[in-house]
């Protein structure tokens, strides 16, 4: 046993950074590129020019929750505004959350925002407005900053040597060191952990951990990467593996005397970081081998009846009905047309009749359903729901209020639906 341990730990060292010469010449090299290479960020510009330790984390944290599952082309505006309106966490604290709603609409993820202007009350209410120093102290005291953001923000806005492992880093070292378990699994992520801890550089850490993230976003990206462009590939042993069947297969054609190839892996029987034995190496995809990932699961499918209700406002503006949505769950507190789920297969006659029903409670007035228009059908994927939209519409002749009964809702023009916190689902719609 003690022999098989011995010889599974030595095995797993080649998917390690062990060598102080190696890991010093790639911070060197990622760093240099880095320098000569980074985009240029609003918020990696008040990062590196607030003096203000408190405002630097602050706009280091925006952006980070803004970044989660959000492409940077995308955040930039969003982030922008963000920060002119609320340029510290004491604005940030004294905004309502329906204003964060408002400018977050589109964003996706609602309960980011909901969460940020939370834990910016709890800063300012319990900590005299000042940010936790540390990763350790960051994940503990501010509800919605888990390992990564907290590693981000400590090594960005404080200079702590601590990594940070997101999908783009995951791809980066699953790459640079050929390992190809389920990079979703704990045990692959705990390791993963360990070694962007090793790897980041103690002079600047902040600048490392954004290098690493983004060498993943613009070159060691998902499908087709750039290895050509990429500063560490000598570091790498995916792009090594490449090269050397590369040359195999280029001594074979000129029918040259061949070495053995040697192929990386690790050779360790049930190695935990190897590609299992069902999915071996597949010349084909190169690089791309790695990282691996457990099959997806399908989002779940659902039908949602909608009608937008029209009527002619006092100004002669056309105005729409919005009602919001529960205060938790998906999209919480978010305005939208007044809608009702469906069950699946149902037909068109009884989606009328069940959106009728739906629309009488807000309306406090019997609907007819013959008189609802069918529009069409919209499909909206959330991250966990294929969602279609069946939309209809009715035009009311007479000024009709909502039933003041329900739970809230307002008449609003085009113009205040666009200003509104709408989902992207209801923009469609």
């Amino acid at each position: 046993a003690a022999l098989l341990a011995g010889t599974l730990a030595s095995a797993l060292t080649l998917h390690l950074f062990s060598d102080p010469v190696e890991i010093k010449a790639l911070r060197r090299d990622l760093l240099a590129w880095y320098d000569r290479c980074k985009r240029d960020l609003p918020w990696r510009t008040l990062a590196a020019t607030e003096p203000d330790a408190d405002r630097r984390a602050y706009a280091v944290w925006v952006s980070e929750i803004m970044l989660q599952q959000t492409q940077v082309a995308t955040v930039i505006d969003y982030y922008n505004r963000w920060m002119q309106k609320w340029p510290t966490l004491q604005t940030l604290a004294q905004a309502s959350l329906e204003e964060v709603n408002e400018l977050w609409a589109g964003l996706g993820y609602y309960s980011r925002g909901k969460r940020l202007q939370e834990a910016a009350r709890k800063v300012v209410s319990e900590l005299a407005g000042r940010m936790p120093r540390t990763a350790e102290d960051l994940q503990k005291l501010l509800p919605g900053v888990g390992r990564y953001t907290a590693g981000a923000i400590a090594s960005i806005s404080y200079g702590q040597a601590t990594g940070v492992v997101d999908g783009n880093v995951i791809r980066v070292l699953c790459r640079l060191r050929c390992i190809g378990a389920d990079s979703n699994s704990p045990a692959v992520i705990d390791h993963l952990w360990d070694m962007a801890n090793a790897l980041v550089d103690r002079s600047r850490p902040g600048d490392f951990n954004q290098a690493l993230m983004e060498l993943g976003a613009t070159v060691c990206v998902p499908k087709a990467p750039l290895c050509g462009d990429c500063p560490v590939k000598q570091h790498c042993r995916a792009w090594r593996r490449v090269e050397k069947e590369l040359a195999f297969a280029s001594q074979k054609l000129f029918r040259k005397p061949a070495p053995v190839l040697d192929v990386e892996d690790c050779g360790a029987g049930g190695c935990p970081l190897c590609p299992p034995a069902t999915e071996p190496w597949d010349s084909s995809l190169g690089v791309t081998n790695f990282p691996r990932k457990a099959a997806k699961k399908q989002p779940r499918v659902a039908r949602t009846a909608t009608c937008v209700l029209e009527r002619r406002g006092c100004q002669g503006a056309l105005e729409y009905l919005l009602v919001q949505r529960p205060s938790s769950g998906l999209l919480a507190g978010l305005w939208e047309f007044p809608s009702v789920p469906l069950a699946q297969d149902l037909q068109e006659e009884k989606q009328r009749e069940a959106l009728a029903d739906h629309l009488q409670a807000w309306l406090g007035q019997p609907v007819p359903a013959g008189g609802l228009q069918l529009i069409g059908e919209v499909v909206h994927i959330f991250s966990h729901i294929h969602q279609t939209y069946v939309v209809y519409s009715l035009p009311l002749d007479e000024d009709v209020t909502s039933d003041p009964a329900s739970s809230p809702s307002r008449w609003v023009t085009e113009e205040e639906f666009h200003a509104s916190a709408v989902s992207t689902a209801m923009k469609k719609v």
